[in-house]
């Protein structure tokens, strides 16, 4: 009865900004926002047509891409029918006009000559049908009146703010798809090969912009930003083969990998440079694929002959092959009517999203190529805004939008940098968001003993890592004890054996010399980083047997840096602390220090793009023994693929028990702590703003039901932070060419109108250009003033154990993306999608089921394991 009335309780909304804070020097800086606006603010309403396009024998046209060429042949060819307005449509079922179309139900009949646009994404093409006609027609479904942005600029409630906002967006996204961009969703990307560049392996980082409108609390502005995509390399789809499987010649391919990489891609095929969406291979080499080929005969009819699509377009179309011959075909028919093409007549279009997850070399390519100091960004904004010719845009005349072309002016502020202590209590004063150890000792020492060394490499001396790591952290003050003489060699006949495989050897190879009495600790040695033996190493250690563990790729020359680096990892697990915040000493934030207080970082995994059928992974942290708030520990669960909200916090399985996340937290505080936490801060990473509502009204809702569950009485108070940085928002420095310096926090001017958020830049930038977390408080029960909160957040990402630098988001939340990432290379999930794929996979009621995540041993539970 308790846990229906929470549930009953009035809908939560996000909380106002309660002030501005104070504290800090004032900083002058510029953003990438522009200033919008209205001539004649309040002269138009939007109006929303829906769209419904479909055949001539009225099927309807499901195809993505050509929607777009469709109602652009209207336009071109009904300007009269229409009243000659121009309309935005978001290439799917939704079409807007400033002002009313001439009728509210219009019907139109269009002929597209060219089938093979660039864009088309959809229906198999044949080569006998190279036009065909489409119905449309186009309904009054709403009036949004513009007047509704000025409206929520100004403070008043109105219900069509979001879909008048929705539909500038839609028209910015109208401009950019008239000059053949590439659109994801609110970032364009043109084809122009100045804009891509080779990250290697068939792989293009493609350079574009995102653009978008934002209501401000210093008015609507324009939100420009530089973006980047990963397309495949187009040209000859063999040329892409072998670049992306890193082979000498076509002999050479996988064509097993080849199928899956090239299924939904689409090709243009030589001669006739017609388009069509790969579906798979032949199973046969070219010159040995049979099909059969209606033949007219001398009297005109219609003979079958069965034919090689090698002889068919050497013979027959007179096309000459070079190699094609020992080679698949690519099939761009259905299953039970395969039509083939030689591969080398195959050429992958331009602008094709790549979505699978990139290789390391990849990602270490992107980021050299992508990134751009400030200077540069500015420059390369201030051309695109020039070269979008927002100004002649035939919508946004009609609608009386003016779009300024300076960056805005913003006023922020340097927070105080955090004191921190070390070892003896020292003081530690960060410079620019940056401190070391030199001549100090951590807070809290672990003492590394009862240890061994096992080595996956054959490339380093494990010897002098451990001497070398036993002197640093006497340095450090750090105990290590010397470890077991042996070091455990992998044996060389399991070099190439698969990586659990190697795991259990390894492991019968200690239990055999150490006997019954297991490890403190295992330091790992691995040949390269992203080894097949770190997940199964993870799994077996974390998950079997309870030993924590460190796993290293040393480099050649390993120097003091490197070894402190894995002594502070090494010290953070086996529960010691590396530094602390001096406010941790002193207690000097009441609400969090002098109050029993429990930190949660909550984050969401949903692994790689490519992986159709692997589960999410929501992970938990928490911080423990209060009033410290630099340890936590973490719980991690599955969930339903690309289910953002984490749906095991409270989970009743009886009248008394409750299996949920929440509860495990709890009671570790307890445990750890010796007091129930009165005041609970929650952050939450990688929800949007559509989805706070669900935050506030879903999972803090079943946070109170565990508490509640736990003690009916007890009645902690909440606060709820959310932290995003998937944001296009960024700041630049007036009389700096550098990145603004850590510590800067923009809280005025940019912010939104009502919300209670900010933007806090808590790290220094050394490559590219600072990207700000933008930090919303949805909920605040215990009361915080601005300053308090600010300093808290700015606090929090000082705390973070793995290094000596301020991090760009709360500790606890990069925590939780440590420990999501760690469980997950544990589980083998790769092994599952492969399986799964093969026969199906398990469902229940019609829903793939969700493997459980296996139970952390007690002995690591509690451990930093993921830091």
């Amino acid at each position: 009865m308790e846990r229906e009335s929470v549930k009953n309780k009035s809908i939560l909304l996000p909380m106002a900004r309660r002030g501005n804070g104070s504290k800090g020097k004032k900083i002058h800086l510029l953003t990438n926002h522009f200033r919008v606006n209205f001539s004649q603010p309040n002269n138009h309403d939007f109006f929303h047509y829906s769209v419904a396009i479909t055949y001539e024998d009225g099927s309807p046209v499901e195809a993505k891409g050509i929607g777009r060429k469709i109602l652009e042949k209207v336009q071109q060819t009904y300007q009269t029918d229409l009243g000659f307005k121009h309309f935005a449509y978001d290439g799917d079922k939704n079409l807007f006009t400033a002002g009313p179309l001439p009728g509210s139900n219009l019907e139109f009949s269009v002929v597209l000559e060219d089938m093979s646009s660039r864009r088309n994404a959809g229906k198999r093409l044949r080569l006998s049908h190279q036009s065909k006609k489409f119905n449309v027609a186009i309904s009054f479904a709403a009036k949004i009146p513009m007047k509704a942005i000025a409206n929520a600029l100004q403070g008043k409630e109105t219900n069509h703010f979001q879909d008048a906002i929705r539909v500038m967006d839609v028209i910015l996204c109208q401009n950019a798809a008239r000059k053949g961009c590439l659109l994801v969703r609110q970032s364009f990307f043109h084809n122009d090969a100045k804009y891509f560049t080779n990250i290697g392996e068939g792989v293009d980082c493609c350079k574009g912009f995102h653009s978008s409108f934002r209501t401000t609390q210093g008015g609507l502005s324009l939100n420009i930003d530089v973006s980047t995509t990963m397309i495949v390399k187009p040209g000859p789809v063999v040329g892409f083969l072998i670049g992306n499987q890193g082979v000498k010649d076509p002999f050479s391919i996988n064509w097993k990998k080849a199928k899956s990489t090239l299924k939904n891609l689409r090709v243009k095929v030589i001669p006739s440079n017609q388009e069509y969406k790969i579906t798979g291979l032949s199973g046969l080499h070219c010159k040995d694929q049979m099909f059969t080929w209606k033949k007219k005969n001398q009297n005109g009819e219609v003979e079958e002959v069965e034919i090689t699509v090698f002889d068919y377009f050497t013979k027959i179309r007179d096309i000459k092959l070079h190699y094609s011959g020992g080679l698949p075909c690519i099939n761009v028919g259905k299953p039970n009517r395969p039509t083939y093409f030689p591969i080398e007549l195959c050429e992958l279009v331009s602008l094709q999203r790549y979505t699978k997850a990139l290789t390391s070399f990849q990602r270490s390519n992107l980021v050299k190529e992508s990134r751009q100091n400030p200077h540069q960004r500015m420059e390369v904004l201030t051309r695109a805004l020039k070269n979008s010719n927002y100004s002649d845009d035939p919508m946004l005349q009609e609608c009386g939008v003016r779009i300024g072309s300076d960056f805005t002016q913003v006023e922020g502020r340097l927070l105080p940098t955090p004191k921190l202590k070390a070892g003896n209590e020292q003081d530690i004063y960060p410079k620019n968001g940056r401190w070391n150890f030199n001549n100090k000792i951590v807070f809290e020492s672990a003492t590394v003993t009862r240890w061994a060394v096992v080595n996956f490499s054959a490339r380093c001396d494990p010897r002098k890592i451990v001497r070398d790591l036993i002197r640093c952290g006497n340095m450090k003050g750090i105990n290590v004890d010397p470890p077991y003489k042996v070091v455990f060699e992998e044996d060389p006949q399991f070099k190439d054996a698969p990586g659990s495989v190697r795991v259990e050897k390894m492991f019968e190879r200690l239990e055999s010399t150490l006997g019954d009495v297991p490890p403190n600790f295992l330091l790992c040695i691995l040949e390269k980083k992203n080894s097949d033996v770190y997940g199964p190493w993870k799994k077996k250690n974390l998950v079997q047997v309870g030993i924590v563990n460190q796993c290293i790729a040393p480099p050649q020359n390993v120097n003091d840096h490197y070894l402190t680096n894995v002594l502070l990892k090494i010290n953070a697990k086996l529960g010691g602390l590396n530094s602390v915040l001096d406010m941790e000493r002193s207690r000097a934030m009441p609400l969090v220090m002098k109050v029993p207080t429990i930190i949660i970082g909550m984050d969401v995994s949903h692994g790689s793009p490519g992986q159709s059928d692997v589960p999410s992974i929501a992970a938990v942290v928490s911080s423990r023994e209060w009033p410290l708030i630099s340890k936590y520990r973490a719980c991690v669960r599955t969930q339903s693929r690309k289910v953002e909200m984490i749906d095991n916090l409270f989970k009743p399985v009886s009248d008394k028990d409750d299996e949920g996340i929440m509860r495990e937290l709890l009671l570790d505080f307890y445990s750890s702590s010796a007091v129930k936490p009165n005041h609970i801060i929650i952050f939450r990473d990688g929800v949007s703003e559509s989805q706070f509502n669900q935050v506030l009204n879903i999972e803090l809702d079943q946070m109170k039901q565990a508490c509640k569950f736990l003690e009916e009485k007890w009645d902690p108070k909440f606060t709820v932070i959310i932290a995003q940085k998937n944001h296009h928002t960024k700041f630049f420095q007036t009389r700096s060419p550098d990145n603004v310096p850590p510590g800067t926090i923009i809280d005025s001017n940019i912010c939104h109108q009502h919300n209670n958020d900010f933007y806090l830049c808590a790290h220094a930038g050394m490559i590219g250009t600072t990207r700000p977390t933008h930090y919303h408080v949805l909920y605040d029960e215990i009361g915080f003033d601005t300053d308090q909160l600010q300093e808290l957040v700015h606090s929090l990402s000082y705390v973070y154990q793995r290094s000596t630098t301020a991090i760009s988001l709360v500790a606890p939340i990069c925590y939780a993306h440590l420990a999501a990432a760690q469980m997950g290379t544990a589980m083998k999930f790769e092994d599952i999608s492969e399986t799964s794929s093969s026969h199906g996979g398990i469902t229940i009621a019609g829903a793939v089921s969700v493997p459980p995540m296996p139970k952390l041993n007690t002995k690591v539970a509690s451990s930093m394991f993921f830091c």
